[in-house]
């Protein structure tokens, strides 16, 4: 057992890393949520998709977006 973890060492540290990396995303994106924050960052203006995600404009404008996009 300890031949394999001597072997495999650089390997066990990248993905300790990793696993340690994707954790922190992840508790970001939960707080983020929890305190009501936006992951695109709410600036509609500059935006493709600017009326259809629900962030701005009324009900009317986002169904008039959404179908030019899908064209």
């Amino acid at each position: 057992m300890l031949d394999w973890i001597a072997a495999n060492t650089a390997n066990i540290i990248i993905i300790a890393i990793l696993v340690a990396v994707v954790t922190l995303v992840i508790i970001k994106l939960v707080r983020d949520k929890k305190a009501g924050r936006s992951a695109c960052g709410g600036k509609c203006s500059g935006c493709a998709m600017g009326g259809c995600c629900g962030s701005g404009g009324d009900a009317e404008q986002r169904v008039k977006m959404k179908a030019e996009f899908q064209r």
